[in-house]
């Protein structure tokens, strides 16, 4: 990494300090963080300026100036604010996640520190990975040690190094991860682990965040908070005593014992490969002011546009092998001449489209493969049959429009899970951005049913296949039905991902300056839902795909 500062220790004026003291009074806004299996809660920040002489950045989502960037419900959380593509035209991971690593002393403020980067990057998709979830599970003789304060918990030894390295690798490269869970009462894991998703900025905190040789090729940008030992001291007396359950001895004992020493020969030692010291953790502003413009400076640079280069590619093309298109029978070009008529009212639009949906899931089933079985019948006979040759299917819908789709997958798939994707339009950049997500566990090991409605550039169907396999499905295992789709959309869904199967009911040749499908259903969200877009929303944003 190429910093012109290395390392460098801001220091304050006295006016600084005083504006400092100043914005201490004034309420915080309050950064939102945690992660669970069925949402991205947590990986979106809240817009909140460090302080008021903090410089302004280039805005590159869509999301309000005064309105915080989601919307909550009791039971989801979606991010006005999306992730935009992290990915080329290919479906290839482009851009990394950037990685900050904070280093320092026990109890120095490196959450606090990161806490505040965060609250001032004003970027959603900001993850907080700490080193303290990576303690290796102690072994029983440890754990009686642990039990008597003479387990040595700052030592490289305690710590999971080869985990932790393949965790934020993946977590870096866009992968889906699991974090485990530490439990310092009774030093070991719990069960639960947590999952992580959809990085643009990682900011990793340890104690020995720089000790791992491997740890650092991973870290875009080092940072060094350095506290003095007795702040150091007090916190930690605090800390573990109010929220891990231990006695004051036994906190000065490990202190002393252990602690002490490991800053000095661990710690300490590893300022020597910071970019940048910063004095006084989360009181200084000018410092943390210095990493957050780095930081946009960055980002910006690895900002890439899709949809505009999908809506040039692979023209003249051959439709690929792998896209089906049910037969047209009189029935389905019968079906389709309703659905498209624009005086169709929305009783038989919605009628005759889910008749469609239906003979599509029926038709994409044919593809799953299958093994020989062998049943004995009522008379005692025995009959030859077929089975799914897998674990299980998954239907994952693409929201709004392709939830549509998802009564006539549960009307034949019996028990079958489900899962949601909403992907929408930025209306500044035209890009697709990934706002929400819920997806079953152990997702990893099934055949997926995508399913949108219409597919136009292709620019979601690429966003949502992307992140099936971010969470490890395999590409041969992801099928891709829509009842209508443009031949731009089919190509660019082929040729980023050749094993996908696509299957749709029609495939038009067109695509206007609007992006929509010529001649194409109009938007098929509104119509089936009977509701108006508004003035500003791109026609695509609900069912005619983008």
């Amino acid at each position: 990494m190429d910093v012109s500062i290395k390392p460098v220790e801001v220091q304050q004026t006295e006016n600084e300090k005083k504006e400092e003291r100043e914005e201490d009074e004034r309420p915080m806004c309050r950064s939102d963080s945690g992660s669970g299996e069925d949402s991205l809660d947590g990986l979106l920040i809240h817009k909140c300026p460090l302080t008021p002489s903090l410089s302004p950045r280039k805005r590159t989502t869509s999301q309000s100036k005064t309105e915080p960037p989601l919307l909550r419900t009791n039971k989801r959380t979606i991010y006005t604010a999306g992730r935009p593509p992290w990915y080329n035209v290919t479906g290839t991971t482009f851009k990394e996640a950037f990685v900050i690593g904070l280093c320092g002393g026990s109890a120095s403020g490196k959450t606090t520190v990161a806490n505040k980067i965060i609250e001032a990057l004003d970027v959603p998709w900001v993850v907080l990975l700490s080193m303290d979830s990576f303690y290796k599970v102690l072994t029983k003789e440890e754990q009686e040690l642990a039990a008597k304060n003479e387990y040595n918990f700052d030592h490289p030894d305690a710590f999971d190094f080869e985990l932790l390295v393949t965790v934020l690798r993946k977590l870096k490269k866009g992968k889906s991860i699991k974090v485990p869970v530490y439990d310092f009462t009774s030093h070991s894991r719990r069960k639960e682990w947590k999952t992580i998703y959809g990085a643009n900025v990682v900011i990793f905190e340890g104690i020995l965040a720089f000790a791992n040789k491997e740890l650092l090729k991973l870290l875009d940008m080092k940072v060094f908070v350095d506290t003095d030992s007795d702040i150091r001291l007090v916190r930690r007396l605090k800390r573990d005593i109010s929220e891990r359950g231990r006695d004051i001895g036994g906190v000065i004992k490990l202190y002393n014992k252990f602690v002490k020493p490991a800053f000095e020969q661990y710690i300490e030692p590893t300022v020597q490969v910071a970019d940048i010291v910063v004095p006084r953790g989360g009181e200084n502003f000018v410092a943390l002011d210095l990493i957050v413009q780095h930081v946009h400076s960055q980002l910006e640079k690895r900002e890439i546009t899709v949809r505009s280069a999908l809506a040039s590619a692979h023209q003249g093309q051959p439709l690929p092998k792998t896209l089906s298109v049910m037969e047209r029978t009189p029935q389905v070009r019968g079906m389709h001449t309703i659905i498209r008529n624009k005086e169709t009212n929305r009783d038989e639009f919605i009628f005759y489209s889910k008749r469609l949906m239906r003979l599509l899931i029926e038709h994409a089933l044919s593809f799953l493969p299958l093994k020989p079985v062998s049943v004995e019948t009522p008379q005692g006979t025995i009959y030859e049959g077929k089975r799914l040759n897998g674990k299980r299917i998954t239907g994952v819908s693409i929201l709004r429009a392709g939830e549509t789709m998802e009564q006539a997958l549960m009307a034949v798939c019996k028990d079958i899970r489900l899962g949601k994707i909403l992907i929408q339009t930025n209306h500044d950049t035209g890009e697709p951005e990934l706002h929400y997500l819920r997806l079953p566990k152990d997702i990893s090991e099934d055949y997926v049913i995508l399913m949108d409605s219409t597919v136009s550039t292709g620019a979601a169907a690429l966003m949502a296949v992307r992140v099936l396999l971010d969470h490890d499905v395999q590409e041969d295992k992801i099928f891709l039905l829509s009842l209508l789709m443009a031949e731009m959309g089919v190509h660019s869904v082929a040729y980023a991902f050749p094993k996908v199967r696509i299957i749709t009911t029609a495939v038009d040749k067109k695509v206007n300056d609007e992006f929509h499908i010529i001649p194409g259903i109009g938007n098929f969200g509104d119509r089936y839902f009977g509701t108006d877009a508004p003035s500003d929303w791109y026609e695509s944003d609900e069912g005619m795909d983008y």
